[in-house]
Parts: C-alpha cells; structure tokens; sequence
C-alpha cells in the first residue's frame, strides 16, 4: 500500500511539504514577537488603548494570545500530550484547509477519502485543486476496502483522510485497519476523531508518537458541547505543528473562545455528566426506534447521533418531522446512505418527543 514499495521507516516529512510552503517565511504578530505580561505597557500592535465600547469587557480591545498557550495547557492536561504537539484552529474546517495546504500541490498530488463521511475533506481538497479519490467503505458493515485502496495509491498520493467514528454512520473502523493504512502509507494519514469522546475505543492521539505522519484532529465542539466556539484540534508530531504554525492566520482564535474553552475545559464534572447522559439516550433512542415499523435499520453507533434506514421514502419522513418542528439531517443523496436520516441524540423530552412523531407517522401511512 506503499506509494514506492517502500518501508515504513522511508517516511520524509519534508519530501512531503509543497515547495513554496518549505519558503514560506512566516508572518510574526507583535503578539509573538514579545509575549503579553499584564504590567507592560503596550504600544506594539496598533491596538486601541483607551478600551472598546464594552467597558466591562475592557481586555477586549488587545489582540489575543496567537499561540492559545494557556488553552494548549489546559487541552495538554486533559489529554496528556505535550504543548508542542498540539495545534488549535477556527473548528476542525481550518486544519483540513491547512492540511491540503502544507501538503497537497494544486493540479498534481492527489487525496484519498471513504465515502460516506464528512463531505469538507472533499469540498476542501477541490478548492485546493487536489484530485480527490473516493473508495467508498463497504456497503456491509462501513469498514475500509483495502483491496481498491492499493490500486489507486501512486506517487502523487500525499493525504489519506479517516473519519473515526465515522460521521455519517456512525461507527467505528476497525484500529487494526487504521493502524495497517498509517503503517503502509508514506504520505500523510489524517485521522478525523471529532466523536471519539462517545465511543469506547482508544483514541490514536495517545500514541501520536509512533507514527511521525499521522494527523489527529479532535475538537471541542461536540462531546464538550462549545460548537459555537470552534475550536478544533490537531494533534501531530511537533515536526507537523510547527508547520501548521508558520501558515495559519495570525489570530486564528479570538479571545473570547480561548477563555470560554478554558472555563470550560475546567469544569470536567459537568462535562463528564452531559457525555453518560448522551450515551444513556443513544441507547434508549437506539431501542425505541428500533421497534417502531417505519424504521428498517438502526445502525451501530459510536457517536452522539444514530444513522437509521426508513423502510419507505426517507425524504417523506423528513418532511413530516419538519412540519412537527423536529429537524434531523436527510442523507439520501450520499453514497451507500439511501432512504436515511441522520438523528442527533437530543434530550429525554427531545427525544420522546422525536419518537413520539415518527409513531404517529407510522400509524398514518399503515407500515
């Protein structure tokens, strides 16, 4: 599965990294250049002195911290992984968009995704001009198809991309398979865990050190409940940071966000009180629906959401779900997803309310 035939050990990051990336020479932000002590004065960065209109908010008017050290620590703490090997973007969306930027020539190298999953590595790759290669999972169970993997990795493959779990199925792929694409693979193996806090396996960031060309992006915006921060995170080898580093936007991050996240990130009690009580309504959600005729097929999930098969027009369902003020995702249009929705494990009333509305619609059309 090599692009050379080579070994594993034959991995060269730099023999990787576009060639106007390798002479990029980066921005450097006042903020960078002296580190903000709250006893200086500053007069560096153009910033307003006298304050913003929020006087109560007064810090405001500073840029924030470029680097987020304080939330790397707290984000370092929680996970136990050193600073260095930590990037922070504006959501998981601005370390794709980096990714394809450090590593991906336009017109030339190509990318490898599994359908269905997350459709921004695709729509990402395509604004960077990368051609991006689709093997879809197998139709039985969502796994990896090593079989056409090997045939369409050449020389210009520079990034595989994994979703685990898988968004929109839902389940695991299995970490043999994973850990057999990262071994193999020379170029760049981005492992997406954006669900990885709802299900029980381990996640690879813990073992980031073996493997110098793995990428795994993480993020706070759903078991830590903070989507409207976005604050999405890349953990890599710090040979890889530091190169998301020198090309992300000066402030990726506003200071708002960091704070809300430390606050946040502080207060583990509450956080690990919220993820068992989604996990406890995954399984009463998966339960009920499976037993209401409308539904065909309740898939295995691992994240905080359910991919579910209708027996009949999926897109019917979905429309009656929105006249009752109940908004789920249609994903009939994606491959190997025919005649499914998508459902977010909401509240109990949420979801009592949810299955409460496709028995009445059950009952409506007789199945």
């Amino acid at each position: 599965m090599n692009k050379n035939n080579n070994n594993y050990s034959d991995f060269n990051l730099y023999s990787l990294i576009r060639d106007n990336i390798l002479n990029v020479d980066p921005y450097i932000s006042a903020r960078i250049e002296h580190k903000k002590e709250k006893k200086s004065i500053f007069l560096d960065a153009n910033e307003n002195s006298f304050g913003s209109p929020l006087s109560f908010f007064n810090s405001y008017n500073r840029y924030p911290d470029p680097l987020q050290q304080e939330l790397k620590e707290k984000i370092s703490e929680l996970k136990n992984i050193s600073t260095s090997k930590i990037f922070l973007g504006n959501g998981s969306d601005e370390i794709i968009d980096l990714i394809y930027r450090i590593f991906s020539r336009p017109e030339i190298d190509n990318t490898i995704i599994f359908p269905p999953t997350y459709g921004m590595y695709e729509i990402s790759g395509k604004i960077h001009g990368a051609n991006v290669i689709k093997i879809n999972l197998t139709e039985e169970n969502y796994q990896l198809n090593f079989d056409e993997i090997k045939k369409v990795i050449n020389n210009n493959s520079k990034i595989i991309f994994i979703c685990s779990p898988n968004n929109p199925t839902g389940n695991d792929i299995k970490r043999n398979n994973i850990e057999k694409i990262i071994k193999k693979f020379t170029g760049i193996v981005v492992l997406d865990e954006a669900y990885i806090d709802f299900s029980e396996k381990k996640s690879f960031s813990i073992e980031i050190d073996k493997f110098p060309n793995l990428i795994v992006l993480q993020t706070l915006s759903k078991s830590w409940g903070l989507a409207g921060l976005r604050i999405g995170i890349a953990i890599a080898s710090a040979d890889i940071i530091h190169w998301m580093n020198k090309i992300k936007h000066p402030y990726n991050i506003s200071m708002v966000s960091q704070k809300i996240a430390i606050q946040a990130l502080e207060n583990r009690d509450l956080f690990f009180y919220h993820l068992k009580n989604i996990l406890s309504e995954r399984e009463y959600m998966k339960t009920c629906l499976s037993q209401i005729s409308t539904i065909k097929k309740v898939y295995p999930s691992s994240a905080n959401f359910l991919l579910v098969k209708i027996n009949f027009s999926s897109k019917n369902l979905y429309q009656y779900l929105v006249e009752k003020k109940v908004i789920v995702r249609e994903r009939s249009k994606i491959i190997l997803c025919n005649n499914c929705l998508r459902i977010t494990i909401g509240t109990h009333e949420e979801n009592e309310y949810l299955i409460e509305k496709i028995k009445e619609y059950s009952k409506k059309i007789k199945i």
